[in-house]
């Protein structure tokens, strides 16, 4: 008998996907073959059978549709569906099969829709548990036995292997534990958790095998309540009223009494069906659904998946948007932010002797140090009798040198430039990781998870768009959170959230408005589930988030979310202008009928020309929004990739300009401008001419986009400070004494010229490519 805790929840939702709808897809199908079939026979000139297979089809529909409408007046709801089935048996009694066809048509079109929408119940479910663990090893004595997780208890003893998940909450136990937390919180760093600090069940170990001490059972730990959260909250959601039934709250009372007093005024039934047949709700069942529809097909363009119309119809009505930040708002995933180089080294040469070791390493960060070596076009070597230590680092010889990268030894004594850039990745909330030559500590990689560069703009077009409110939810500490959310402007940073946090903060928001949730982890499931709307970054988030989403962003890119946005704002704006419209002149064409000017089948025709008129209206939701983004021509989408790798290889020019006004800083040295010629090389080689370049070429080619010059005039004006400064630069060279030394006046500009050369680039640099580079795919 299966005793993992998870064994029921399993089979419970298996049994649950099992059951799949028939009676709509059924419907939808002999509806379409009726229709179809009724047409044929009028092409071919019979009449007879055209009608009769319209009336059966006509009749198939009535059925269900009386089933509907019943199962939503016990809810105390009185829907479209019930405007339906009175248009249908209206079409019947004055025989306008074809109409009554139609109806019926799009009637089982819509319920066939709402019903696989409703098939993505449970599976953020089944995704959170194909990850929990079933089986614990527990020691007991000098023996090691694996046991079911149902038989874990408080006080066990329990051994994690390297890549093992953490089956019960508990505390680390001799050695210190290196965690990858991100299904908990989302931050790709690993977190080094020394003896007695306690750990939660659902991370993952990412260093060397360790013990804990449980002190939870499985059902009691901090996944399982993760799971319970996402149930509960995917039980919460509210069902989604769709638009054609808000509407026809007010339209189906007016339709029977408008009906009902033409027959009781006129003494004649008939009016009463041709009032009937022009209030047939084909504004209501064709309109809004098919502007509905034209809309998911606009975004799904763009690699938007929306599961269905009543996701993308509330998302044109939102008016809050909680967004997690790790994977969300920043890329996921660490990126070189700076090298530093001790004395007589390099900061490129620092990064390829890293690089060069860290190839074998599957560690994050290695492979994010291998990446910029890369970018930057560095030749990497190959090392030889390369060992690693897990959480430690990597060791090997590389030409003929004994290397390490990682953590330095805590018994090393750290030089004055070391403490610097420990200092310095504090500030800066980077992770470091060293290079040590014959055991001695010689350069330094800072990493940090950066921000996207098409965030800032995607935050600006969705205010455009109507989102008033904007809030960052993170598992991750408070000073780096609080940063990007100066840098984005948002509306609020709640920092340190777990995931019951999360959820509580998305229905603290629901309950003043519709509400969006945007994440990517495990642990943003249940917020996904417990928003209005969730929004999943499925391209390099996890299957859990994907499953609980609404809306799933297929392409690695955040400002997707606000072609979303705009895309659901626009459908929902033109299907309620269909809708309305279309009920006007239906409104119109029922006072013609009830005042005996319409006869029911000319009524019937009429009725056809309204739906034309509004599905055509609806129909503009599948052209492009050509407001909501900027158009670029192929030579300004290529001349962005050509500048974008530009500021790529241009990293190492950043920090040659750094390490030169470090150098002049360093008061334990003598002032040497050899780095500064170096700097002022680089700069006349290869940054002026990039800058020069990006002036003549790239400006001119976004201006259109841009909206014209002026809007590249604040970027003109820093390439012409980086300009002035660079020149600067070459005049203290030339002043400099006739032993190429700086004079003791010129130290102070100097190093003012260098720390404001370094700092007006990285800002340009980050300006250009949030404004210009995130505009290509």
């Amino acid at each position: 008998m299966d005793r993992t805790p998870w064994s029921k929840d399993l089979r419970r939702l298996g049994a649950a996907a099992s059951r799949l709808p028939t009676l709509e897809t059924l419907l939808l199908a002999d509806t379409a073959v009726a229709l179809t079939v009724g047409g044929l026979f009028r092409l071919a000139g019979a009449a007879r059978p055209a009608d009769l297979c319209w009336a059966l089809g006509t009749v198939v529909a009535v059925v269900p549709a009386v089933g509907w409408v019943l199962e939503a007046l016990r809810r105390g709801r009185a829907g479209v569906d019930l405007i339906a089935v009175l248009a249908l048996g209206g079409t019947l009694a004055v025989r306008e099969y074809l109409a009554g066809a139609l109806i019926a048509l799009m009637l089982a079109t819509g319920r066939t829709l709402e019903s696989a929408a409703r098939q993505r119940a449970s599976r953020d479910l089944r995704a959170l548990l194909a990850h929990a663990p079933r089986t614990a090893r527990r020691r007991t004595g000098t023996e090691v036995r694996k046991v079911p997780l149902a038989e874990v208890a408080v006080g066990d003893l329990l051994v994690v292997g390297p890549g093992e998940v953490v089956p019960v909450d508990g505390r680390v136990v001799g050695a210190a534990a290196e965690l990858d937390e991100s299904v908990l919180t989302g931050e790709p760093l690993t977190v080094r958790r020394p003896p007695g600090e306690p750990v939660r069940s659902g991370v993952v170990n990412a260093g060397s095998a360790f013990e804990v001490r449980a002190t939870a059972t499985a059902e009691d730990s901090t996944y399982a309540e993760i799971v319970r959260l996402a149930e509960r909250a995917g039980a919460e959601s509210a069902p989604v009223v769709r638009l054609a039934d808000r509407y026809a709250g007010w339209f189906l009372p007016l339709s029977v009494a408008a009906a009902g007093l033409a027959w009781l005024v006129s003494g004649s039934a008939v009016r009463a069906v041709a009032v009937l047949v022009v209030a047939t709700p084909c504004p209501l069942l064709l309109a809004a659904p098919v502007a509905v529809v034209s809309g998911l097909s606009r975004a799904s363009r763009l690699g938007v998946v929306i599961r269905d119309g009543g996701a993308l119809e509330n998302l044109g009505r939102a008016r809050t948007l909680l967004l997690d930040k790790t994977g969300t708002l920043t890329v996921g995933r660490p990126r070189v932010l700076d090298v530093v180089a001790a004395p007589g080294w390099q900061p490129s040469q620092v990064l390829r002797l890293t690089a060069s070791l860290d190839q074998y390493s599957p560690h994050v960060l290695a492979r994010a140090v291998v990446d910029a070596a890369r970018e930057r076009g560095l030749r990497l070597s190959v090392p030889v009798d390369v060992s690693e230590v897990p959480g430690r680092g990597a060791v090997g010889t590389v030409a003929g040198r004994r290397m390490g990268v990682g953590r330095l030894d805590g018994r090393t004594e750290k030089p004055g430039w070391a403490r610097a850039a420990d200092n310095r990745a504090v500030l800066d909330g980077a992770t470091v990781v060293w290079l040590t030559v014959d055991s001695r500590p010689v350069g330094a990689v800072l990493l940090r998870d950066p921000l996207r560069p098409d965030a800032p703009r995607t935050l600006r077009r969705l205010r455009a768009a109507g989102i008033g409110r904007l809030v960052m939810l993170t598992g991750d500490r408070a000073d780096p959170a609080r940063e990007i959310g100066a840098v984005l402007g948002l509306d609020g940073v709640r920092s340190g959230l777990s995931p019951a946090d999360k959820v509580d903060a998305v229905r603290a928001e629901r309950r003043r408005q519709v509400t969006v949730m945007v994440g990517d982890g495990v642990n943003d499931a249940p917020a996904l589930a417990a928003a209005d709307i969730g929004v999943a970054m499925g391209a390099c988030g996890s299957t859990a988030s994907s499953e609980a989403a609404d809306i799933v962003l297929t392409a690695d890119r955040v400002d997707r979310l606000a072609d979303a946005v705009a895309i659901a704002v626009r459908s929902r704006r033109i299907a309620v202008q269909s809708a309305l419209g279309g009920m006007l002149l239906s409104l119109t064409a029922m006072a013609a009928a009830a005042a005996g000017l319409l006869a029911p089948a000319v009524g019937a025709l009429l009725q056809e020309g309204i739906d034309v008129a509004v599905i055509l209206n609806a129909l503009r939701a599948l052209r492009e929004d050509r407001s909501a983004r900027p158009a670029l021509t192929p030579s300004a989408e290529s001349l962005i990739h050509r500048f974008a790798a530009e500021h790529d290889d241009l990293q190492d020019v950043l920090e040659a300009v750094r390490a030169a006004a470090d150098q002049l800083s360093d008061s334990t040295r003598p002032a040497s401008l050899a780095p500064v010629a170096e700097v002022h090389r680089l700069l006349m080689q290869r940054l002026l001419p990039h800058e020069h370049a990006e002036e003549r070429q790239l400006y001119p080619a976004l201006a259109p986009t841009l909206g014209g010059p002026e809007a590249t005039a604040p970027m003109s004006r820093a390439h012409a400070e980086i300009d002035r400064l660079a020149h600067r630069i070459a005049t203290h060279l030339a002043l400099a004494d006739p032993g190429g030394n700086p004079t003791p006046e010129q130290l102070d500009d100097l190093r003012a010229c260098l720390y404001g050369l370094h700092t007006v680039l990285r800002l340009h640099f980050t300006q250009e490519e949030e404004n210009y580079f995130s505009l290509a795919p």
